[in-house]
């Protein structure tokens, strides 16, 4: 008699990248056909509902980017624990760039040491961290995120080559660029993680 064999694990995936290379629109796509909870971009949501960054003071914009930080890292474990797997909109190799992008390695050089080790560990919970690729997808005016498309490559550089540096080779996956449609995305992805149909409907 067979053995009875474990059920397949949920994908555990975060996205990184710049604004607008359309990391919302597949991760939630991604998330609806997997079945698992998709964790979204906390500071998009606060814009959305009216915050306005730019009266914080400099403690307060580093209070920020930490409060998003955790934020994220208690959404994802909460759905890794309560269902298996998760799609998180960004990644902590994200949190890291915004920490550098916004000036804060100027800090005392241990403090980011130990943010950096604090998020390369949170990266462990992923199966995959999918950079997505820029200038492919136009760059909406939606007067939420900047729409200076050499703002954003610039930003996107930075998460880049911080993946690119910090990650392990495996878990790191860059996007083709010939990949635009929707569908054509997520067979790609859906390949290298090696998702089946039957794996999907736990």
């Amino acid at each position: 008699m067979a053995e009875p064999t474990e059920p397949p694990r949920k994908p555990r995936l975060a996205l990184c990248g710049s604004a607008g290379v359309g990391k919302t629109t597949l991760a939630r796509a991604l998330a609806a056909r997997w079945q698992v909870p998709y964790v979204e971009e906390g500071m998009r949501r606060r814009l959305e509902g009216g915050f306005d960054p730019h009266g914080l003071s400099r403690a307060g914009h580093r209070a920020l980017l930490l409060e998003l930080a955790e934020e994220a890292h208690a959404a994802v474990a909460a759905a890794i624990a309560g269902q298996g797997g998760v799609v998180a909109d960004r990644s902590p190799i994200d949190s890291l760039a915004f920490w550098l992008h916004f000036g804060f390695a100027h800090e005392p050089e241990e403090r980011t040491a130990a943010l950096v080790a604090t998020l390369l560990e949170r990266c462990r919970q992923f199966d995959l961290v999918l950079l997505l690729p820029w200038g492919v997808l136009p760059l909406q005016d939606d007067g939420i995120r900047s729409a200076n498309r050499w703002l954003q490559l610039k930003f996107h550089a930075l998460v880049e080559g911080l993946a690119r540096e910090l990650l392990p080779a495996a878990q790191l996956a860059l996007l083709p660029k010939e990949r635009v449609a929707p569908q054509d995305r997520i067979a790609w992805v859906e390949a290298k993680l090696n998702v089946l149909p039957e794996s999907i409907s736990i």
